[in-house]
């Protein structure tokens, strides 16, 4: 299947195409390994957690910054 093909599916037809798929990985039982700069990121925002620096938001921001 390519994109010219999938372009062409109803809306409805890819998004049981995309469940399937979900569901086809789920069941297996090897596990994708995150990349190294996941790991990164994660080890630079637990340091500023830990250093008092991180700058928390509610949910509610970005929220409402989208309406605008």
């Amino acid at each position: 299947m390519n994109t010219i093909e999938i372009t062409g599916m109803s809306k409805v037809e890819r998004l049981q195409t995309m469940e399937a798929i979900w569901d086809s990985l789920i069941h297996e039982d090897s596990e994708i390994e995150s990349p190294e700069w996941h790991q990164n990121i994660l080890a630079a925002r637990k340091l500023k957690i830990e250093e008092g620096k991180a700058e928390f938001r509610s949910i509610e921001e970005p929220r409402s910054k989208r309406g605008k």
